[in-house]
């Protein structure tokens, strides 16, 4: 079972339970050290660490703050591993393979409080996981294709990787709710069975781009080439709607082809608010990054209530369209300043 509550309540919530546990922890020990290791640079983990900081400074521990400058696997354990030697006392890791990084968050739990955020490792000892739905958040991506193209058409979607337990099920779940099936977050259709074709819809492919922005804008032209009556492509990584805008623009296809995208990249939402983009679905990364310091904390401090029942705090998305949008880069500007 997951807990699930709305953003806001969540961290206040939260924020009162720690209040006093977090200085208690400090004041007997010395400073809590934490670390917040993400999966690769991008603005997305700008907001995301924005709240881990936040939170850190409010409760009185010391936080690192380590963006994998290549998205690695390597560059993960390479630094979970100083991590460990150093003796911090919890860990917040974004796996970049699910199935493969199991034994090294064994290990690091074996020694130190770790949690995974963004992206799970569900076969791992992990303590929890923070995230969103996944899978329903790529259902909610799956109707603004439908509002985008209402009448059905072909349907391209763009990707890091698919290692990631996040990834996968937010592609699966635009596929589903793009082909009527009903729910599963267990089911996988995997890449190169041919294009999957609904009553509606056709998902003709996904493009993978190992973390490339190059490739993901080159995947994005070669698909406008390849396929003269591409309806719809939807960014499933924060850069990848921008590199398909890039690409449709060039073609001289805006509105034509319909873009649907994915996080809150600036150029993606400033998309939306001119009429280019039909909408994103955020997963609210600031609350990411908080929420896994102050649990972490808690953790370090003996506190272990805050735990969530069947190991998933799950933060709810958001879908952002044209009426909205414009509150999402005000958003963006009072998390990170303007910058």
């Amino acid at each position: 079972m997951q807990s699930r509550l709305p953003v806001l309540a969540l961290v206040l919530a939260l924020g009162a339970a720690l209040a006093a546990c977090g200085e208690r922890g400090a004041a007997a020990s010395g400073a809590v050290r934490l670390a917040f290791v993400t999966n690769g640079v991008d603005p997305f983990w700008d907001l995301a660490a924005r709240g881990a900081r936040d939170a850190a400074a409010e409760l009185g521990v010391e936080l690192e703050v380590y963006f994998p400058p290549k998205a690695l696997v390597e560059e993960q354990k390479s630094k979970i591993e100083v991590l460990l030697v150093r003796g911090v006392d919890g860990i917040a890791i974004s796996p970049i393979d699910a199935v493969n990084m199991n034994d090294l968050i064994d290990e690091a739990a074996a020694r130190t409080h770790v949690i995974t955020h963004d992206s799970d490792a569900p076969g791992s000892k992990r303590r929890c996981f923070i995230g969103c739905d996944n899978y329903a958040a790529g259902r909610a991506v799956g109707r603004l294709v439908q509002e985008a193209l209402p009448e059905g058409g072909s349907v391209m979607l763009f990707i890091g990787r698919l290692e990631q337990d996040n990834a996968k099920k937010r592609r699966q779940g635009v596929i589903d709710e793009l082909l009527e099936r009903d729910p599963d977050p267990t089911r996988y259709d995997p890449l190169g069975a041919g294009p999957l074709v609904g009553e509606r819809y056709t998902v003709l492919d996904t493009r993978t781009d190992n973390f490339s922005t190059q490739a993901a804008k080159t995947n994005a032209e070669d698909a406008l080439a390849r396929h003269a009556d591409l309806g719809c492509m939807v960014g499933l990584f924060a850069y990848n709607p921008p590199a398909c805008l890039e690409a449709v623009a060039a073609a001289g296809l805006l509105g034509r082809v319909k873009i649907v995208g994915f996080d809150e990249q600036r150029a993606t939402v400033e998309a939306i608010v001119a009429g280019h983009v039909q909408g994103t679905v955020s997963q609210n990364p600031y609350s990411y990054g908080e929420l896994s310091v102050r649990v972490l904390a808690a953790l370090a401090a003996g506190d272990e209530s805050l735990l969530p029942a069947g190991g998933t705090l799950t933060v709810e998305h958001s879908v952002y369209r044209r009426d909205n949008a414009q509150e999402l880069l005000d958003l963006i500007d009072r998390v990170l300043g303007g910058d």
